[in-house]
């Protein structure tokens, strides 16, 4: 896939994950194989009233080949001026999510709420693009409570969007159910800009599954979660020998960025990840949720994967 200057070669990527898509996880998605990595959800109206917040959502790795920023909202004079914010600065492309189904967000008539309104999801697209230098793409789920994907679809390439990214459920299906592969493909028959297929994509099979739609590009989330290798399994690769040194990278890289206090709490999720694959695992497992430091989970870890 290429947009404009820009070469996806194999057009394998992570997808944006709230709390979860950090420095740490998407250089290590990168150094397996990972395309182009998304941001966490970037608020544009933070980025005018609280940038000191944003901008450790914002930090990257120079391992990501392709840096894409996500960016919410529903004002488009707010979204317009996010675009050409410093903080947006080192990403390639910007995204703009209108599929996030977290109930927070919905409320706030922002992310997959903006499928409901399809007047003033074009009206932000269309502002996002015409002060843009970089390209602007969209992501957003099949629709809130039925299928609109297609005229959604079509009415982005209309506003001027360069590529769509689909997540094929519902906002009201949540994380619940099957991907619907076959909207995926209808979406693709449906609109001559690239088109980007994520859902339950976790081995070589889903990928597969997902390929026959017709995508020009994957995205995988949660199942990179505690697995960042899936990017080289894809590829033909295998999983890494050693799991720990992986462990130990990504808490080398968040240290540098971000204070022990706040780590301590945040890790715990990654580190519980990490270790859903070992069987029989489920004492390990309420150790490391309840460690106390960094380095007591690590211990455990150690002596758990070695």
């Amino acid at each position: 896939m290429k947009i404009g200057e820009l070469d996806f070669y194999e057009s394998l990527f992570l997808a944006p994950m709230a709390g979860v898509s950090d420095v740490g996880l998407r250089q290590l998605a990168c150094e397996f194989g990972a395309d182009a990595c998304w941001s966490e959800m970037l608020s544009a109206r933070a980025m005018l009233h609280n940038p000191r917040k944003t901008e450790f959502m914002t930090l990257t790795s120079d391992a990501e080949k392709i840096k894409v920023g996500q960016i919410f909202g529903h004002e488009p004079d707010v979204m317009a001026k996010a675009i050409n914010n410093p903080l947006l600065s080192h990403y390639d492309v910007i995204d703009i999510n209108m599929g996030c189904p977290a109930p927070k967000i919905v409320k706030n008539g922002e992310g997959s709420a903006l499928m409901k309104d399809f007047s003033l999801a074009s009206e932000i697209i269309k502002s996002c693009v015409k002060v843009s230098t970089r390209p602007v793409s969209v992501k957003f789920r099949l629709g809130y409570d039925k299928d609109v994907s297609r005229d959604f679809g079509r009415m982005c390439e209309e506003s001027g969007a360069s590529f769509i990214t689909l997540h094929a459920r519902t906002t009201m299906q949540g994380y619940s159910g099957k991907a619907d592969l076959d909207a995926i493909a209808r979406l693709k028959a449906s609109v001559n800009i690239p088109v980007i297929g994520n859902g339950d994509v976790v081995d070589c099979e889903s990928y597969n599954r997902m390929r026959t739609t017709g995508v020009d590009g994957v995205m995988i989330g949660r199942g990179a979660q505690g697995r960042p290798w899936i990017f080289s399994i894809l590829k033909g690769g295998e999983k890494p020998k050693d799991i720990y040194k992986v462990i130990e990278m990504h808490v080398k890289i968040l240290r540098q960025h971000y204070s022990e206090e706040f780590l301590v709490l945040y890790l715990r999720k990654h580190f519980l990840w990490y270790t859903l694959d070992i069987p029989n695992a489920s004492g390990v497992r309420l150790r490391i949720a309840t460690s106390p430091s960094i380095d007591d989970s690590l211990k455990i870890l150690k002596d758990i994967l070695k």
